[in-house]
């Protein structure tokens, strides 16, 4: 099965692609900032990147966290993106109802990893026709997810991709089984790999340092190895001051030379 998103063309037998973005659209200024040196990235890469950024946040941490600037006003700022970039653009969600609401904005909807299997949501993304990204629970085998991608196939929706992201390992560590991604290609369907949220602490107040972060680079290339047909990551020019995820997001600058090295490697294993 293959579809676009945008122009992007998915399938487990089309090119290596990239979604990338912020955490969460903190302003216009910054999403269309993001945008245009990821378009740059794109071109001198050739590795087609879909934008993706959250108008919410609804499973922060804490009560006091920074959520988001809004639906509307997020989703208009997605759009933007689309209209002055040409970059695709995707968003999650976390109640059923936002599902359309954002599909008359946006590309493609994302199911965040502790909703994966929460049927009335995926059954509201699945109906709205578009394309729909589901991050794999932590909580979750990679086999289990058969029944996320029965419930969307229900739906008559066919356009799905499958997101590796890390599997809980006692408290307040994930570890990656690179297997995971064969075993959901298994489902006929492109799997990705999500490298910035791999190496996050569940629940625990942590700042990484650069070295720490560095990891998601030796992730993001073990994927891909390892079979992945895209990448997922987080970016952010100035990850200290991101209002989400600062200590897993990746430096905006590190992202062109982690393409080329993946698309090297993509090309060998492919």
């Amino acid at each position: 099965m293959s579809f676009k998103i945008g122009q992007v063309e998915i399938g487990l037998d089309k090119p290596f692609f990239v979604i990338a973005g912020p955490c969460v659209i903190e302003s216009k200024s910054l999403c269309l900032d993001i945008a245009k040196r990821l378009v740059g990235i794109s071109e001198r890469t050739s590795v087609p990147i879909i934008f993706k950024a959250s108008f919410d946040k609804a499973n922060r941490s804490s009560i006091n966290s920074f959520r988001g600037i809004g639906m509307y006003p997020g989703l208009n700022i997605l759009k933007r993106v689309r209209e002055e970039y040409g970059l695709p653009v995707l968003t999650d969600v976390h109640e059923p109802r936002q599902a359309e609401i954002a599909g008359r904005f946006i590309d493609a909807l994302q199911v965040p990893a502790f909703l994966c299997r929460q049927t009335d949501l995926l059954v509201a993304c699945a109906k709205t026709g578009l394309p729909v990204n589901v991050k794999k629970g932590q909580f979750m085998s990679p086999m289990e997810m058969a029944t996320v991608v029965e419930k969307l196939q229900y739906q008559k929706n066919d356009k799905i991709i499958l997101t590796e992201r890390g599997t809980f390992f006692g408290y307040n560590r994930l570890v990656n089984d690179m297997l995971a991604i064969k075993r959901m290609k298994f489902f006929s369907h492109p799997v990705i790999f999500d490298a910035t949220h791999s190496i996050q602490t569940p629940g625990f107040d942590l700042i990484h340092s650069l070295d720490y972060k560095m990891n998601a680079l030796t992730l993001a290339k073990a994927s891909v190895a390892a079979g992945a047909n895209g990448l997922f990551i987080e970016v952010h020019p100035e990850p200290s001051a991101s209002k989400s995820d600062g200590g897993t997001i990746m430096p905006i600058d590190w992202v062109e030379d982690l393409l080329v090295t993946c698309k090297k490697i993509w090309e060998i294993v492919r």
